[in-house]
């Protein structure tokens, strides 16, 4: 996990979802986080498309009190939310995510992460990659792994799946992969690999996988017939 991706952790961390007043299904990252996501997001399209200089100065300064919110919630310098959350351009969307499901003996390959837990390899889809490429490229970076991407298990909407929250959507796309060639090579992300069996999983990454996500790997992998789950 590099430095930005913690200090996106902490912000949603010090802003839990308010379960006890009933906010999980509406604000999944918790009222305030999620408040003032949207309002980032509305000032990023507003200064996309805005054509008087009236109107850039009312999203800029929207956009300027989200990233006090944010701040404010995080404990965090104001000029460090900015270049996290306010430093881009256009029409705000999701960022996308690959997982790649690799089978053997029907148990599942996971790598170790440099803090002790486990996940399926993969991570953010280059702007130069498919979907298909990035998993391919994920695999062979955090596992050594020469593999094919044969078929998307699911894309999904990160928020209602895993914790922490983030302040900004993510899509994950998990994919069913086969093995051709290749072996574990130290690298600056993973420290090793196995393969688990379904009830022997070690302690997941849950922020990147958890055990839901992990098991509907394996049932895709066991039936042939397998429909892509998309929300």
């Amino acid at each position: 996990m590099n430095s930005e991706q913690s200090d996106i952790n902490n912000l949603a961390r010090k802003n839990p979802p308010d379960t006890a007043h009933g906010h999980t299904d509406r604000h999944p990252r918790g009222p305030l986080l999620d408040w003032a996501v949207e309002l980032q997001s509305l000032a990023q399209a507003g200064l996309a498309y805005a054509t008087s200089p009236y109107d850039v100065e009312r999203y800029q300064h929207i956009r300027d009190i989200a990233a006090e919110m944010l701040a404010a919630q995080a404990d965090m310098p104001l000029e460090k939310v900015k270049n996290l959350f306010c430093n881009e351009i256009g029409y705000q969307t999701p960022k996308l995510d690959t997982r790649a499901a690799i089978f053997e003996d029907d148990r599942i390959l996971l790598v170790r992460e440099n803090n002790g837990t486990w996940s399926l390899p993969g991570g953010w889809v280059d702007i130069d990659q498919s979907v298909r490429e990035n998993t391919i490229k994920e695999a062979k970076e955090e596992s050594g792994l020469d593999v094919t991407a044969d078929k998307v298990i699911a894309i999904q909407d990160r928020a209602k799946h895993n914790l922490p929250p983030y302040a900004y959507g993510v899509c994950k796309i998990f994919v069913l992969c086969t093995r051709v060639g290749g072996q574990f090579e130290p690298n600056i992300e993973t420290t090793e690999t196995c393969y688990f069996s379904e009830g022997d999983l070690p302690k997941l990454a849950e922020e990147k996988n958890n055990t839901e996500q992990i098991s509907m790997c394996f049932a895709a992998h066991r039936d042939p017939n397998w429909v892509t789950i998309f929300e």
